[in-house]
């Protein structure tokens, strides 16, 4: 009996064996294959990364050989340098170096890049490169340099000794001692080069965008815990009794705020207030939305009503989205007749009820402006649209204040309709005509936002 059993089982193991060693030989060619394959991208991101600061310092070279009379040429350099950085941008966040110190490269970078761009679009015939942007363009010449030079040095160290990416990634991810720290040391020795870089002058523009924003910009003194109490059982129509948590987060640093959490299980309420000033951050009420009786323009109409009620102004939805019977509506204030677009807030309406079960309003926070002044359009709408490409079917039009790519507030016509079968928003400069920004539209979005107008 146990010869015939072991002859029907010895086959069967012998098959399961193979199966195995298949299966094992398979796993581990496909793991190779990944490895391969995130090794290659590694590689061809970091050459790519070598070559692109190799372009950004030749391009700064050349902007500065020219005479200061060749602005198109001058201009064609600078838009050079800005999109090679872009690039070089693009390469370092390909790279493992998540787990290394490298930020404050990746930060000089977008300074250069904006920089470069925000000396570029502007007209250097009327308004050439300054004598302090000069002396920045040969300071930026001589530290691209120096780390162009860096980089190219260990591009030829991991060629000569045949260094691999994966290696590095590993070891950096399990805190392991890296065998050959060429490439880590490379980084760090870049990154701390950028020290040297500090003294840069970039400019009232560039040096704004890249500050950090705070809470020690808002008005107002620092409040107590009792005071946001208070605060929060008027904005929310809470009995006196409520019971109320509130927790300090960030305690002593410029970013401190309040936590509040109503007690009970009926209000599921949550919101945040900045310590200095005690401004609403964001609430929540997590209550569940079990049926859908609103339609979006319903909800709509609740959230301005709501705005207004809680001193926010008029203001317009220009988007929403819609999930779990809830409306998220994307609203933006309306002054004089004039979009504000920097002060925008998202409110969610719950559309059983119409109740709002949420705000977001640290944007509209940080960049309301009782004294914003607006100065009245250059153009006239009718010139303004001289711009626009005849094809382009006009539905509507608005007078927006915006932010451009280099976050300056500047004043447009807004407007919308169809080209090449799509919906688009464009923004022409008020003063000048020039096209500021372009997005598509969502139909439901153009709905929404033509239904308020």
């Amino acid at each position: 009996m146990y010869k015939r059993l072991s002859g029907v089982l010895f086959p069967i193991l012998v098959i399961a064996l193979i199966g195995t060693a298949v299966w094992g030989y398979q796993e581990h060619q496909e793991k190779n294959a990944v490895l391969i394959k995130a090794e290659n991208q590694y590689q061809r991101a970091f050459h790519n990364l070598s070559y692109n600061l190799d372009q950004v310092h030749n391009e700064l070279g050349k902007a500065l050989a020219l005479s200061a009379d060749s602005h198109q040429f001058q201009r064609k350099s600078l838009i050079s340098v800005w999109r090679m950085t872009n690039l070089a941008q693009s390469d370092v966040n390909q790279l493992p170096l998540t787990l290394m110190p490298f930020n404050r490269t990746e930060d000089f970078l977008s300074k250069m890049a904006d920089f470069a761009y925000r000396t570029s679009i502007r007209d250097l015939v009327k308004e050439p490169l300054t004598k302090d942007e000069m002396q920045t363009l040969n300071e930026l010449y001589a530290y691209s340099k120096k780390t162009a030079s860096e980089v190219r040095s260990m591009q030829a160290k991991v060629l000569q000794d045949n260094l691999r990416w994966m290696d590095v990634e590993v070891a950096l991810a399990s805190e392991e001692e890296v065998k050959d720290n060429t490439i880590v040391d490379g980084f760090r020795t870049v990154d701390d080069q950028v020290n040297a870089y500090e003294d840069i002058n970039w400019g009232p523009s560039t040096t704004a965008i890249f500050e950090q924003r705070s809470f020690k910009a808002l008005a107002g003194k620092p409040v107590s815990e009792e005071e946001i109490k208070r605060k929060a059982r008027q904005f929310f129509k809470l009995a006196a009794d409520t019971e109320l948590t509130v927790t300090e987060n960030g305690k002593g640093t410029e970013y401190a705020s309040y936590s509040v959490v109503a007690g009970g299980d009926e209000s599921h309420l949550s919101a945040d207030y900045t310590k200095k000033g005690g401004s609403l951050i964001w609430f929540m009420n997590t209550r569940p939305v079990e049926s859908k009786q609103l339609s979006v323009e319903q909800a709509r109409d609740k959230a301005q009503a709501f705005l207004r009620e809680h001193g926010f102004g008029e203001m317009q939805a220009v988007a929403y989205d819609t999930y779990n019977h809830s409306a998220s509506l994307t609203m933006v204030a309306v002054r004089d007749g004039v979009l504000i677009y920097p002060e925008k807030l998202t409110v969610r309406v719950a559309l059983d009820t119409g109740e709002v079960v949420g705000l977001h309003a640290a944007d509209y926070m940080y960049s309301q402006k009782e004294d914003r002044k607006i100065d009245k359009p250059k153009l006239s709408e009718a010139e303004a649209r001289k711009s626009l490409n005849p094809s382009f079917e006009l539905q509507t039009s608005n007078v927006a204040l915006i932010e451009n790519e280099v976050k300056q507030e500047v004043l447009c016509y807004e407007f919308t309709g169809r080209i090449n079968g799509n919906r688009y928003r464009i923004y022409l400069n008020a003063e000048n005509g020039m096209e500021e920004m372009m997005e598509i539209i969502r139909e439901a979005d153009a709905e929404v936002g033509e239904n308020v107008s």
